[in-house]
């Protein structure tokens, strides 16, 4: 199962956390993986040697429009259109309706929403003329469990939900499957300072039914079924990886 051999993989914001377990567990089934930072640096760099199997790095900053564009463009012109494009790339921080700035929310909105559309805008048409392909979000339990300090980025979160549902629709025909995973709370650097706070990490595992914190290879396990062939007529899905969080 789960194998990848031949496969080009595209995965954004792939230097640490979900992406780059996703990463690592789809070059260890056989694909050459593309992974993805702001800019160069150590972290990205390990994660393609780590790999293996013909790994590369690319940089752009996907709060930059015309950095996501170019990074396209050299895709196209290398011939190297993904067989499976991962959306992850994302950025994060904790504001709510009563203290957000409007630089702030665009800032999310562009990077979490803008960059993704435009991926598809790019390279889903030469995914369609080979009549294959996997695309698949990463999106956030707080797409549709709302949490008050994380107002802004669960609505780019909900919204990724509704352009992913979109792009199922409209890209069924061709065999390409387009699905979404909901993780919940996961270990990871991006979450390591908040879960520093025992106190709060222990209210947190109390609200979560498998009173534990998910894994960042347990949602690149599940990226990478999703990126199979054992996953060709599962699309438009939103699937849950948040011990039940979402209950």
């Amino acid at each position: 199962m789960n194998d990848l051999s031949g496969k080009l993989a595209l995965v954004t914001g792939s230097s640490r956390g979900i992406g780059r377990a996703a990463g690592l567990i789809m070059a260890s089934c056989g694909a050459k993986v593309l992974f993805h930072g702001v800019r160069e640096s150590e972290k990205l760099s390990s994660a393609v040697a780590e790999a293996g199997n013909g790994a590369e790095a690319l940089t752009a900053d996907f709060g930059n429009m015309d950095e996501v564009r170019a990074l396209a463009d050299t895709l196209k012109k290398r011939s190297m259109i993904p067989d499976i494009l991962v959306l992850n790339a994302s950025v994060q921080s904790y504001t709510g309706l009563g203290n957000f700035d409007s630089e702030e929310f665009c800032r999310m909105f562009r990077t979490n929403v803008e960059s993704s559309c435009i991926l598809l805008q790019e390279l889903l048409p030469e995914m369609q003329k080979r009549k294959s392909g996997r695309v698949i979000f990463v999106g956030s339990i707080n797409g549709i469990k709302p949490a008050s300090r994380l107002a802004v980025y669960g609505a780019t979160k909900a919204a990724l939900l509704n352009v992913a549902k979109t792009a199922a629709m409209e890209n069924a025909p061709y065999g390409i499957t387009v699905n979404t995973i909901l993780p919940g709370v996961i270990e990871t650097d991006r979450n390591a300072a908040a879960l520093s706070d025992k106190e709060f990490a222990d209210k947190l595992k109390a609200m979560i039914p498998m009173h534990r914190f998910g894994t960042a290879e347990e949602c690149g396990n599940l990226i990478t079924f999703l990126a199979s062939d054992e996953a060709a007529y599962i699309t438009g899905a939103e699937i849950p990886i948040a011990g039940g969080w979402q209950l």
